[in-house]
C-alpha cells in the first residue's frame, strides 16, 4: 500500500506530509565506488575522517565581536553590511548570495588589500582559476574537505595572488597561506579599493556529470569551469558555521548542523539515479524497506537553497504512479522568507515546481 495520500496530486502539495516513522541512519554500503576511491585518497594523504575544526579564512575576527558586523562584512555599493551576508540578501531578498564578503585589514600604501587568506581546514586543491577574465570570481581558489564525514568545498575568490606552486591535487593544512585578498572580477562594475573583500563560500557538490547536464540543458552557453562552475555547487552559511563551532567547541557537528536545517520543500523522486545519496550517505536515513525490496526512489527534503539535507530511499511498493518530480509539501512561511532561488512557486491555491526547481532537481538526478 502507498504511503502517499491517494488525493495527492502530481506536483501540487499536500499540506500533510508522508510517514517516516521507519527512518534511522544509513548503512555504510551506500558508499559508492567514487566515494570509496575518495575515501582511499584521504587515508594516503595522511588526514583523519574525524571532525575537524574550521578555523577563519582570514585574520579578520570582528564576527565574534559583539556589534562587530560592520567591521566583518564588506556590503554591496551603496547597501549596508547585510548585503555582504550570506542568503536572500540582495535585490529587496530576490537575489541569493551564496557565501560571505570579509572585510580587508591589511592594505599596502597604495590602499590595496594585503591580508593573507587562509585554508579553513586540512584539505587537497580541488581546482584553480587563474585568470580574472574568466569569472565574476576573478582568480580563486576551490579546496576540498572531509568534515565530519561530509565532503566539503571552500571557495576563496577575489584574490590578488594565488600561492605559488598551488595547482590542483596539492594538499594543504588548515591555516596554510594560499592566496593574498584582492579585488579581482570580471563584472562590469569593478570592486572598489574601499569594498575590497574576500568572497568566501561553504558548499556541497551536485553531480560529476555537470559538464554532460549543462551541454543538454544550457546548449551553446559557455562553461570554462567544467564541474566547478558555480551551478555545480550548493552552500551553507559559514558564518553560521563559525557562530556555532566557537559557541560548541568539541560538541560542534557540521552534519547535525545540516540535519538540522529548516525545511523549504519536500520532494518524491521517481529515478533510481541519485548521486547525492551515494556522495553523501551521511546525510541518508535508513529505510528497512527499500532496503529489502529495492530502491525506487527518494524522499528529499530541500532547504531554501536547495540543499537536500535529509534524504529517505523509497520503495516500489511504497510509491504510486506519478511524475517523475512530485512536490509533497512547502513550508509557507520559509519560502516568504527565503524567496531568492525560487525553488516552488504558488498555483491557484496550490505550490508546484517552478522550472528552476524542476532544473535543479534534474542535475541532482543526472
Amino acid at each position: 500500500m502507498s504511503i502517499f495520500p491517494a488525493q495527492l496530486a502530481p506536483q501540487y502539495i499536500e499540506r500533510k506530509g508522508i510517514s517516516d516513522k521507519m527512518s534511522s541512519p544509513i548503512p555504510n554500503l551506500l558508499i559508492n565506488s567514487a566515494g570509496i576511491l575518495f575515501f582511499l585518497l584521504w587515508i594516503f594523504s595522511g588526514f583523519s575522517m574525524s571532525a575537524q575544526a574550521l578555523r577563519l579564512p582570514t585574520a579578520n575576527r570582528a564576527l565574534f565581536e559583539p556589534g562587530g558586523e560592520p567591521r566583518y562584512y564588506v556590503g554591496t555599493a551603496g547597501k549596508t553590511w547585510v548585503s555582504g551576508t550570506f542568503g536572500c540578501v540582495r535585490t529587496y531578498g530576490r537575489q541569493m548570495h551564496e557565501g560571505i564578503d570579509i572585510r580587508c585589514l591589511q592594505r599596502d600604501k597604495l590602499g590595496e588589500p594585503r591580508d593573507p587568506i587562509f585554508a579553513v581546514a586540512n584539505g587537497i586543491v580541488a581546482y584553480i582559476n587563474p585568470r580574472t577574465a574568466l569569472s565574476n570570481f576573478g582568480k580563486y581558489i576551490v579546496l576540498r574537505h572531509q568534515i565530519d564525514g561530509l565532503e566539503v568545498y571552500s571557495v576563496y575568490a577575489h584574490l590578488s595572488e594565488i600561492r605559488a606552486g598551488l595547482t590542483a591535487g596539492k594538499t594543504v593544512q588548515a591555516g596554510q597561506t594560499i592566496g593574498i585578498m584582492g579585488r579581482t572580477a570580471n563584472t562590469r562594475q569593478a570592486i572598489s579599493r574601499d569594498r575590497a573583500h574576500l568572497h568566501f563560500e561553504l558548499n556541497f557538490f551536485l553531480n560529476d556529470r555537470f559538464s554532460e547536464w549543462y551541454k543538454k540543458f544550457m546548449p551553446g552557453q559557455r562553461n570554462d569551469h567544467g564541474v566547478w562552475n558555480g551551478i555545480n555547487m550548493v552552500g551553507i552559511d559559514p558564518a553560521k558555521v563559525f557562530e556555532q563551532q566557537a559557541r560548541q567547541g568539541t560538541q560542534f557537528s557540521l552534519r547535525r548542523m545540516i540535519q538540522q536545517e529548516t525545511v523549504l520543500c519536500r520532494v518524491l523522486i521517481r529515478k533510481t539515479r541519485f548521486p547525492w545519496a551515494q556522495r553523501y550517505p551521511a546525510l541518508v536515513t535508513r529505510n528497512p524497506v527499500a532496503e529489502k525490496e529495492g530502491v525506487a526512489g527518494y524522499d528529499v527534503f530541500l532547504n531554501f537553497n536547495g540543499l537536500p539535507y535529509r534524504v529517505i530511499p523509497r520503495a516500489a511498493s511504497e510509491l504510486k504512479e506519478g511524475p517523475k518530480f512530485q512536490l509533497i509539501s512547502v513550508n509557507d512561511a520559509e519560502q516568504r522568507k527565503n524567496p531568492a532561488r525560487s525553488l516552488v512557486t504558488p498555483k491557484g491555491s496550490h505550490w508546484i515546481l517552478h522550472p528552476n526547481g524542476i532544473r535543479h532537481l534534474e542535475l541532482l538526478t543526472y
